[in-house]
């Protein structure tokens, strides 16, 4: 699975790069959003894992951006802000929401679950 990962922290987002590629995901990652709309130019990604809040944009704006480039990504959302249950609403069969810290077997648990073929997901 190639994944596209966008935190604008530095730290977390190489760590939880390194962790991944550890666990056998091919992982690309960003820390502005600029940065993820060139590497979806030039790379396939079956799923992104994108910061809800990041400066000057959010989680849900990239993901617009990113579908417009990438037709059948997924997504993963992860806050440090309010609950899973802040972000339901807004929840579809090709994303999901986590609260930082994200356990990692969690994390990969729902990565796998998001890139099952859709009519799959439940």
């Amino acid at each position: 699975m190639r994944v596209l990962l966008v935190d604008d922290e530095q730290e977390f987002v190489t760590t939880l790069a390194e962790r991944l590629s550890f666990r056998g995901f091919k992982i690309d990652y960003a820390i502005r959003a600029v940065d993820a709309l060139a590497l979806a130019e030039k790379n396939s990604y079956d799923l992104a894992v994108l910061d809800m809040k990041m400066p000057g944009s959010n989680g849900l704006e990239l993901k617009g951006l990113l579908e417009k480039i990438q037709t059948d990504m997924r997504f993963i959302f992860l806050t440090g802000h309010g609950s899973e249950a802040d972000y339901i609403a807004g929840s579809s069969e090709s994303s999901c929401y986590l609260v930082k810290p994200v356990n990692i077997d969690t994390l990969i648990l729902k990565m796998q679950e998001a890139v099952k073929p859709r009519g799959a997901m439940k």
